[in-house]
């Protein structure tokens, strides 16, 4: 069934954050958006120029609308726009037909350029809405004026603090329950772009997509940080300021837990030959390690095509299959009697592989990389 996201969120006249960035996050996961709209913003990549709040009985309506017909799985909220609206909001989350969604509380309260988008009257409402949430999901500057990771925990829910404002290189995202403490944590290289517009939005409701489609909290968070990473690489360069991510290009990408065919690697003879070939096919060189006899391209689809000089026989070829839980499939496929030549390990190049042949000996890849695939560390 597809999973079911309502977005209670403002809406970005510019098209890079609030309900704009939510329904493309929701959709390329694979699930339905809904909206609630609770503010109208006038904005683009440099600054907000107006807010105007939609009054809470339109909000209302539009979630009885969509709940009362279509259901809802998971509750992505935002930019709340007024303290009557979060109040209204938190006692509409208890009612039977809402009682079962997963709640995802983004803490919005200030734009990536400077504008405030929540009143200290709203702000004092949030802790309702925390108290219903599975998952609050502030940034380190939200985090302080809510009065610290104790103060929200306390809440009941989970929190995951996000290092995208600390300084530093790696960023690291840290998830806390509140009788176990921090349960996971993330690290990953810091991609420096101005075109973050929308990353908490993007990521919040990812995770409501993930908890929608009945993934456990620590792997739909997973989930939804690659497909954000992705889109920050991805990021189109629009606007003068902060501008938008690149949301649309995120595919093919090993963000689901079924196999994706996404890469194949050709034995090569002549290096520069074999480049030039592929090339003037149309494909993007994204590798080019000659000093290896390795390079590899993308197609306008996602798809990478990798060849290598001396991997093979002429003709020979390696099939790659990408799941987002590699490990588990694996581990499927051998107890049903799949004899591997070997199982999962993480490779040098950023990769976790396991590989196998097919009945008629051609090579088979599974594996997962999420951005390496696409953008890896030496890409061009």
């Amino acid at each position: 069934m597809t999973a079911r996201v309502l977005i209670v969120a403002g809406s970005d006249s510019g098209g890079g954050a609030g309900i704009q960035a939510d329904i493309k996050a929701v959709t390329m996961l694979g699930g339905h958006a809904m909206t609630a709209i609770t503010a109208i913003t006038a904005q683009n990549t440099r600054e907000v120029t107006a807010v105007h709040p939609v009054p809470t009985e339109m909000v209302m309506a539009q979630i009885d609308a969509v709940v009362s017909d279509i259901g809802v799985d998971a509750v992505k909220i935002g930019m709340i726009g007024s303290p009557d609206t979060a109040m209204a909001l938190a006692e509409r989350l208890q009612r039977p037909d809402m009682s079962g969604a997963a709640v995802v509380f983004d803490p919005v309260m200030i734009t990536t350029s400077g504008a405030a988008l929540a009143d200290p009257g709203t702000v004092t409402a949030f802790g309702a809405l925390m108290r219903r949430a599975a998952v609050a999901t502030p940034n380190l500057d939200e985090l302080k004026a809510l009065g610290g990771e104790e103060a929200i925990l306390a809440h009941g829910c989970a929190l995951l603090v996000k290092g995208g404002h600390a300084e530093g290189e790696m960023v690291i995202d840290r998830l806390l329950e509140r009788e176990a403490g921090e349960v996971a944590r993330w690290e990953a290289p810091r991609i420096h772009t101005p075109h973050m517009h929308g990353t908490g939005c993007t990521l919040a409701s990812a995770i409501a997509t993930g908890l929608a489609d009945g993934m456990p909290l620590e792997p739909a968070i997973a989930r939804a940080r690659d497909f954000v990473r992705l889109a920050l690489h991805d990021a189109p360069g629009l606007g003068s300021g902060h501008g938008p991510m690149g949301h649309q290009k995120v595919r093919n990408d090993g963000l689901f837990t079924g196999p994706a065919l996404n890469q194949i690697s050709l034995p090569a003879q002549d290096y520069a030959a074999s480049v030039a070939f592929y090339r003037q096919l149309g494909l993007t060189q994204i590798v080019d390690s000659p000093d290896k006899g390795y390079a590899r391209f993308e197609a306008a689809n996602g798809v990478t095509l990798s060849v290598h000089v001396g991997a093979g026989e002429a003709g020979g070829a390696i099939t790659y299959l990408e799941s987002g839980a590699l490990d588990a499939w694996v581990a499927y496929l051998a107890r049903r009697g799949v004899r591997f030549e070997h199982m999962p390990r993480d490779e040098s190049w950023g990769w976790r592989e396991a590989r196998l042949n097919d009945p008629a000996g051609n090579i088979l890849c599974l594996f997962q990389a999420a951005e390496y695939r696409r953008y890896p560390p030496w890409r061009i």
